[in-house]
C-alpha cells in the first residue's frame, strides 16, 4: 500500500513540477513576443508619424501608408490587450481558488489567455512582414515635401488635433490641387455615416496653407444658401473652392441649376466639396468620393486610451489601462461619447471610479439593447431616442432625444453639461432640460446638443421594437 501512495505522490509531484516549468516558460516566450512587438510599434509608429507631416502625392504611397497605420493600430491593441490579460491571470492566481465559480472563471481566464496569445503572435507577424518592406516607402517618403505641423508631444491632449485620416487628408489636398480637366470646377463628394468627421477633416484641409494660397477664396453653403446661388451675391470670383453640406437628397434639375449658376460665376480652377451621408448624392461627383468610415476597433481604442490618460503614461497604470480597454469595447465606436467620457476619466484617475463609470454604461447598452434591439450608438445614428436612465444618479427614468443644431437651441430649457452628468455631480432640475454633449476644441468648433427628457415605462415601450426586429448583440 505504502509503494502505491509513493507512486501516486511521485507522479503528482513530476506534473506538478512539468506544470510550472511549462508556465515559466510560456510566460518568458510570451514577454518576449510583447518586448518585441513593442519594438516594432516604435519604429513604425515613427514612420507614420513623419509620413502625417509630408506632402504625399503618390496613390500608391497613401495605400502603403494606410497598411502601416492599420497594422500599428492592431499591433498597439493586442499589445495592450496582453498586458491587460497577464493583469488579469495574476489577479485569479493570487486568489484563493475555493470554489466552483473561482475555478470556472480561472479556466475562462486561461482560455482567453491562449487566444489574447495568438492574437499577439498574428499582430507580431504582421508588423514584421510591414517593417521588412518598409525601405523603400522611407527612401520615398525622405523625398516628399515637409508640411508644416507642431509635433504631438507638444499637444497635451489628443482632443486638440485631427486624429487619423492621414489618408483621406492627402486624398482630398491631392484633388484640390491638381488641375480641373475641363473648364468647368471638379466635384469632389465627401461621404460618410453621421458624427464621423466629415466637418472636421473639410475643416483641416480648408486650413492647410497650400490650400489657402491656392484659392483666391473659400465659400461655406449649406441649407437655403445652396438653393440661392443665382444670386450673385453668394459666389466669389477668381479661384473658388465651394464647401456644399447637403443633408438632404437634392434631384438633378436642382443640381444642374445650382453647378450651372457656380460654373458661371467662379473662376478657372475652381473646386465644389460635397459633404453629405447620402450615398445617392455622390452621382453628381465629377471625380471618385472620398468616403470616411468608422475608425476600426483597434484604432478607437488607441484613441479612446490617448484621451482618457492625457498626459499620464498608461504603462505606469496597468489597472487604468485595462479598464480603458473595455470601456472602448463598450462605448461602440461613437466619437463623440469617447470624448465625453475620457474627459470625465481624465479629471478623475481613480481605478474605483473608472470601474463605476464602466459599471453604469454596460448598463445603458443592456437597458437599450433589451429595449430597442441595438447599441446606443447605432439608436443615435439613426436619430433614435436612447435611454440613459442607468448614467442618472437617481430613480428617475431619462431618455436622451435625437441632438440638434447649435443655433437651435432650446434657449428656455435649463442647460447641464453630459460630463457633469456622467460623473454624478449634475443636480438635474425637474423638468426636460438640454444637455450640453460635446463642445469640439477643433475646427469647425461644433457644439453637441441634446434634449433630455424624463419618461414612464409606457412611453418607454411605445418606442421599443418588436423581438423578431432585435439584433443580436
Amino acid at each position: 500500500m505504502e509503494l502505491v501512495v509513493s507512486s501516486i505522490a511521485g507522479d503528482l509531484v513530476s506534473r506538478f513540477i512539468s506544470l510550472i516549468i511549462k508556465k515559466y516558460n510560456s510566460q518568458i516566450n510570451l514577454e518576449e513576443k510583447m518586448g518585441r512587438l513593442q519594438q516594432l510599434l516604435l519604429r513604425v509608429h515613427m514612420v507614420v508619424e513623419e509620413a502625417d507631416c509630408r506632402h504625399l502625392t503618390n496613390s500608391k504611397m497613401l495605400l502603403e501608408l494606410k497598411m502601416l497605420a492599420d497594422a500599428m493600430y492592431r499591433g498597439y491593441h493586442a499589445l495592450n490587450t496582453a498586458k491587460s490579460q497577464t493583469l488579469r491571470i495574476s489577479r485569479v492566481e493570487e486568489d484563493e481558488v475555493s470554489s466552483s465559480d473561482s475555478i470556472n472563471s480561472f479556466r475562462s481566464t486561461r482560455r482567453t489567455a491562449v487566444s489574447t496569445y495568438h492574437s499577439l503572435q498574428r499582430a507580431l507577424d504582421g508588423l514584421e512582414t510591414m517593417v521588412s518592406n518598409m525601405t523603400e516607402f522611407v527612401l520615398l517618403l525622405g523625398g516628399c515635401e515637409r508640411m508644416f505641423r507642431s509635433p504631438y508631444d507638444t499637444y497635451l491632449y489628443t482632443d486638440h488635433f485631427m486624429f487619423g485620416r492621414h489618408i483621406e487628408k492627402q486624398q482630398v489636398i491631392n484633388i484640390l490641387l491638381q488641375e480641373n480637366p475641363t473648364c468647368a470646377p471638379t466635384v469632389l463628394p465627401i461621404i460618410g455615416t453621421c458624427r464621423v468627421g466629415k466637418k472636421t477633416l473639410v475643416a483641416h484641409v480648408c486650413n492647410n496653407q497650400k490650400v489657402l494660397s491656392h484659392f483666391s477664396s473659400i465659400l461655406h453653403l449649406n441649407g437655403e444658401s445652396f438653393y440661392k446661388t443665382e444670386n450673385e451675391a453668394f459666389i466669389q470670383t477668381g479661384r473658388t473652392l465651394v464647401v456644399v453640406e447637403l443633408t438632404s437628397d437634392v434631384d438633378d434639375e436642382t443640381w444642374q441649376k445650382f453647378y450651372s449658376s457656380t460654373t458661371a460665376h467662379i473662376g478657372r480652377g475652381s473646386k465644389i466639396i460635397i459633404i453629405t451621408k447620402i450615398q445617392r448624392i455622390t452621382r453628381f461627383g465629377t471625380v471618385r468620393p472620398v468616403c470616411l468610415n468608422s475608425f476600426s476597433p483597434e484604432e478607437y481604442s488607441y484613441l479612446f486610451k490617448v484621451l482618457a490618460f492625457g498626459s499620464t503614461n498608461p504603462e505606469e497604470h496597468p489597472q487604468l489601462a485595462s479598464i480603458a480597454e473595455d470601456i472602448a469595447a463598450v462605448l461602440g465606436g461613437s466619437m463623440i461619447t469617447a470624448n465625453v467620457y475620457a474627459d470625465v476619466l481624465r479629471k478623475n484617475q481613480s481605478a474605483k471610479f473608472w470601474l463605476s463609470i464602466l459599471k453604469k454604461y454596460r448598463y445603458v447598452v443592456q437597458s437599450n439593447f433589451s429595449v430597442y434591439g441595438e447599441h446606443p450608438k447605432y439608436l443615435m445614428d439613426k436619430d433614435h431616442p436612447i435611454d440613459i436612465s442607468n448614467i442618472v444618479s437617481s430613480s428617475t427614468r431619462v431618455q436622451l432625444m435625437p441632438p440638434h443644431r447649435e443655433d437651435d437651441s432650446k434657449k428656455d430649457l435649463p442647460k447641464v453639461m453630459f460630463g457633469d452628468l456622467i460623473a454624478g455631480s449634475a443636480i438635474l432640475p425637474r423638468e426636460e432640460f438640454e444637455l450640453v454633449a460635446w463642445e469640439s476644441r477643433i475646427p469647425p468648433y461644433k457644439k453637441f446638443l441634446n434634449v433630455a427628457k424624463f419618461f414612464d415605462e409606457m412611453s418607454l415601450h411605445q418606442h421599443a421594437v418588436s423581438p423578431s426586429k432585435k439584433r443580436r448583440r
